[in-house]
């Protein structure tokens, strides 16, 4: 018996052994080729930039470019890791690590550090939900997705060195003001359309859309975050979160409901378990398409489905499913038909109303199916300057003192920035091997040097 465990494991080792020198040759020279492509479109989008500038001046930013590639080169070969940041405060906690505000000790920027515990990556098989994060702050290098400066690991944590967003989300936001006005609610609602056509165009699916995951920039604007539920091209799996409410019991979708409640109770109740969901494991499903629920396959228009319930949130003060337990919940959003109901008491225009109704019903004829203009053609959005609306003031403005302003944040204790050792993280248990090729280093990143520059970068939560 103990001679067929020895040879058991000693094939399991030999398979993992294996499968991390597969892995490492296909990551190293799929890298080096990446870095090409990289190169060569840095410097295309040079050569455009000075298409109309003398020669003297295209021979000096083109000596500058070639400075900074070569200055991208050396920092890209040095390790990073959390001795070369400085932690200033924690900012955010959940179920598998931390947000913390840290300073780059070498260039004095300022950003959002994001660390994830691996032992929990494998222990909740979250280890293809924090590659596709990775992957997707990696591709998606636009004003509307949190920029990822560098991502890195050492045995027990991950790391996600993000710009940090002082305006903190659009949850605190709606707990502060309850209800947003349609004004104020349709700036917000067509910008975070830019922000999900944005990634829709990298071909990734959020899944994850709700207030908390709308960050604010100093000044006022929606930038989107959170893909650890994000799902693209590769093969997509299925978090606890999800598994657990596919198993609920067959009463559970019954015409039995709980005792309903009136708008002012449900506001109150709504108010008063939100902070504890948006830290817990479980989270809510008050935001998920019915046909996530379903696994019998979905599309990009899930995530218009959940901005559709943000938006009822903005006007009404409470998700249109919300209910004292995620069962209840979760049937409601399963017979929308007749649980999407708008309370006489808190008036909308028809023109929002009909909105919010276009995004929550069927997928096959949700609006969003046959592209993000036939969202902006919308009576609701009559009116709306998309092109430059990122450039205007916003609806409501910050009032942020400085990059490091924290006001917006809830406060945590403090604990030293150090690598957190967890329970049996140490052999071939951990299969380290599956966060291969983890690491990167922006650009831009690198070659912004100076002590005294302040960078306003956002958090991931």
């Amino acid at each position: 018996m103990k001679m067929a465990q020895t040879q058991e494991y000693g094939t399991t080792y030999t398979q993992d052994k294996v499968t991390k020198a597969k892995v490492t040759l296909e990551s190293f020279y799929s890298n080096l080729w990446m870095q090409k492509e990289e190169r060569l479109t840095r410097q295309k989008k040079l050569e455009d930039a000075i298409a109309g500038l003398p020669e003297e001046d295209k021979r000096e930013k083109r000596t500058q470019h070639a400075q900074k590639e070569t200055e991208f080169l050396r920092l890209k070969r040095s390790r990073l890791g959390c001795d070369d940041f400085e932690s200033i405060k924690v900012i955010g906690r959940g179920a598998f690590g931390e947000v913390r505000l840290v300073q780059k000790k070498d260039t004095g920027h300022i950003y959002a550090m994001k660390i994830l515990r691996k032992c929990d990556m494998h222990e909740k098989e979250q280890v293809a939900h924090v590659r596709a994060e990775r992957d997707i702050l990696v591709e998606a290098d636009n004003p509307w997705v949190v920029k990822m400066y560098y991502s890195f690991q050492d045995p027990y944590n991950l790391y996600l060195i993000m710009e940090f967003l002082p305006g903190g989300d659009m949850m605190t936001l709606l707990m502060k003001r309850e209800t947003l006005s349609e004004e104020v609610t349709l700036f917000y609602i067509a910008e975070t359309i830019m922000a999900i056509n944005s990634i829709h165009k990298l071909n990734f699916i959020h899944r994850d859309i709700k207030p908390d995951n709308l960050l604010l920039d100093a000044r006022g604007h929606i930038k989107l975050s959170d893909f650890g539920l994000c799902t693209g091209l590769k093969k997509s799996h299925r978090t606890e979160f999800y598994r657990d409410l596919s198993q609920v019991r067959p009463n559970d979708f019954s015409a039995t409901t709980c005792k309903p409640m009136d708008s002012k109770r449900l506001a109150e109740s709504w108010k008063r378990n939100r902070r504890a969901l948006a830290y817990s494991t479980v989270g809510t499903p008050d935001y998920i398409a019915p046909e996530v629920f379903l696994q019998t396959g979905y599309s990009h228009v899930c995530d218009w489905w959940s901005l559709g319930v943000v938006m009822y949130e903005m006007l009404i003060g409470y998700p249109p499913f919300c209910s004292e337990t995620p069962q209840e919940t979760y049937r409601k959003v399963m017979h929308w038909r007749e649980t999407l109901q708008f309370p006489a008491e808190i008036p909308i225009s028809n023109e929002a109303k009909g909105m919010i109704q276009r995004f929550c019903c069927e997928a096959d004829r949700r609006v969003g199916k046959n592209g993000v203009d036939e969202i902006k053609s919308h009576a609701f959005f009559h009116g709306v300057d998309w092109e430059h609306i990122r450039e205007r003031p916003a609806a409501i403005p910050t009032n942020i003192k400085s990059f490091e302003d924290t006001s917006n944040f809830d406060a945590f204790p403090e604990i030293e920035l150090k690598p957190i050792t967890p329970p049996q993280a140490t052999g071939e248990h951990m299969k380290d091997w599956v966060f291969i090729n983890y690491t990167f280093k922006r650009f831009e990143g690198l070659t912004q040097r100076g002590m005294g520059q302040r960078q306003s970068t956002s958090l991931i939560r």
